[in-house]
């Protein structure tokens, strides 16, 4: 009898259980917010990152002909080596670049922080590896670099799917004339400040490598710094943005 009682007592909990484990999920379908939007940018980022991809795999040389670097330097071979490895990772770019303004707009900057420092900690611990353990020189840099910038986009891709229902991609969902209208000054400023560097990294790479490192060092100093200022200037918009509704 005693074993009866447990028995239907192990039936009755287990049950229990899957009943738990199913309203959960249930609460989880229902916590995903459907944005259809979210998936029409992040196929149009893929397509424009392979794009992307290809053109600088195709006209490396050109391009580099044009940013002054020459094949009397030295610096030929290994630029071209890196930009063509480089251009490996710009769908991963454009995709955690998508996902970046995503989280935003869903108020969570924690998840895009937390994959970038582990993105970066993966390319610290990788670039030596390559480049001194490996022997692969710039190229082992490159392909460093590029292993984590896919590791953030899955990690992005994969926090993403919690929160995001992700729909069937459709242009029409995409309020293309929208972000034109709010983002324009932003997409001026981005243009003004990329040909800006480019100019530099051109005039720098006429120099020669001593100069064009010098460059790189100091950019990156500026990068660093520019990106603190944008995330003070967005938690700065946000709470501008909820303020004017009180």
């Amino acid at each position: 009898m005693d074993e009866l009682i447990t028995h239907e007592e192990n039936n009755a909990t287990s049950g229990k259980s899957s009943f738990e484990i199913d309203s959960s999920e249930i609460n989880t379908e229902h916590k995903r917010k459907k944005i259809p939007s979210v998936s029409t940018a992040l196929l149009l980022g893929g397509v424009l990152g392979l794009v992307e991809t290809l053109l600088l795999v195709s006209c490396a040389k050109p391009i580099l002909d044009f940013m002054g670097v020459k094949a009397d330097t030295g610096m030929l071979n290994p630029a071209l080596q890196y930009l063509v490895l480089r251009s490996l990772g710009a769908p991963a770019v454009l995709l955690s670049l998508a996902m970046q303004g995503v989280f935003r707009g869903l108020k969570d900057t924690r998840t895009p922080l937390y994959a970038t420092v582990a993105g970066d900690a993966i390319n610290i611990v990788l670039d030596p590896i390559f480049m001194f353990v490996f022997h692969y020189g710039v190229s082992g840099a490159a392909v460093a670099h590029v292993i984590s910038q896919y590791f953030i986009a899955a990690i992005l891709l994969c926090r993403l799917r919690l929160q995001v229902e992700l729909l069937p991609p459709n242009l029409k969902h995409l309020p293309i004339g929208r972000f034109l209208k709010n983002g324009s000054l932003l997409l001026a400023r981005v243009i003004a400040a990329t040909c800006c560097v480019t100019l530099s990294a051109s005039m720098a790479a006429r120099l020669g490598s001593t100069q064009m490192a010098a460059f790189q060092i100091c950019l990156q100093i500026w990068l660093a710094s520019s990106l603190l200022a944008d995330g003070l200037a967005f938690a700065g918009q946000v709470r501008e943005y909820l303020y004017s509704f009180i």
